[in-house]
């Protein structure tokens, strides 16, 4: 590989890297704390204005769950490739279980956060750019969204734009929190469509006559 070939891999290298954390839907402090790496020292590899060591690299692409050729960019993975389903764990014992696996566009994952004693006195919020929608499928979830705090339930189902600061923490003590999130990194958001009701229109009429 050519000097200017390396130059742009190193360089491509770093976008991957908070993509594919942003789809596991981490932030910083959760890498930091089950890697070691400082959050300061994964945003200047993540914006470029680090270089990543062979090092780093090997335990990123481990503790993430992708294959080197991944974040180099030359996978040939495709939608009808087998799918990782082991669930990655961080620092607050949060696990996170990717269901897609592709870089870009929209990415979908399932989270589980343990029973606590009881909820954290205030949440870390964090903000960047993209979308997200959130449904609660287990437990009570408390979603801190700007200066609103929110108790989802089970059903529960909420969107919003990421640049908003927000957190999550389970709210209740009885047991674990699980929800699923789609999360779009550059602002993509999903597209309701609701079918035609029963009974109205031309061919319902045919039908009963």
């Amino acid at each position: 590989m050519a000097g200017d070939d390396v130059a742009q891999t190193l360089a491509a290298m770093g976008p991957r890297l908070r993509d594919v954390r942003e789809r596991r839907g981490v932030t910083l402090a959760d890498v930091n704390c089950a890697t070691g790496i400082s959050p300061s020292t994964l945003s200047r590899i993540e914006t470029g204005r680090r270089k990543p060591t062979l090092e780093v690299v090997l335990q990123l692409a481990k503790e993430y769950g992708v294959a080197l050729d991944e974040l180099v960019g030359t996978a040939t993975a495709t939608a009808a490739e087998p799918r990782s389903t082991a669930p990655h764990s961080f620092g607050d014992d949060k696990a996170v279980l990717p269901l897609t696996r592709y870089v870009g566009g929209l990415h979908a994952h399932k989270h589980v956060l343990p029973a606590v004693a009881e909820p954290p006195g205030r949440l870390r919020q964090v903000s960047h750019e993209g979308y997200e929608w959130l449904c609660v499928l287990y437990g009570r979830l408390w979603l801190a969204l700007g200066s609103q705090d929110l108790v989802l339930t089970a059903g529960d189902v909420v969107e919003f734009d990421t640049r908003i600061p927000h957190g999550v923490a389970n709210a209740g003590s009885d047991g674990p929190v699980e929800y699923l999130i789609m999360f779009g990194p550059q602002g993509e958001r999903l597209r309701p469509r609701t079918p035609p009701a029963v009974g109205r229109g031309t061919g319902d009429r045919k039908a009963t006559e």
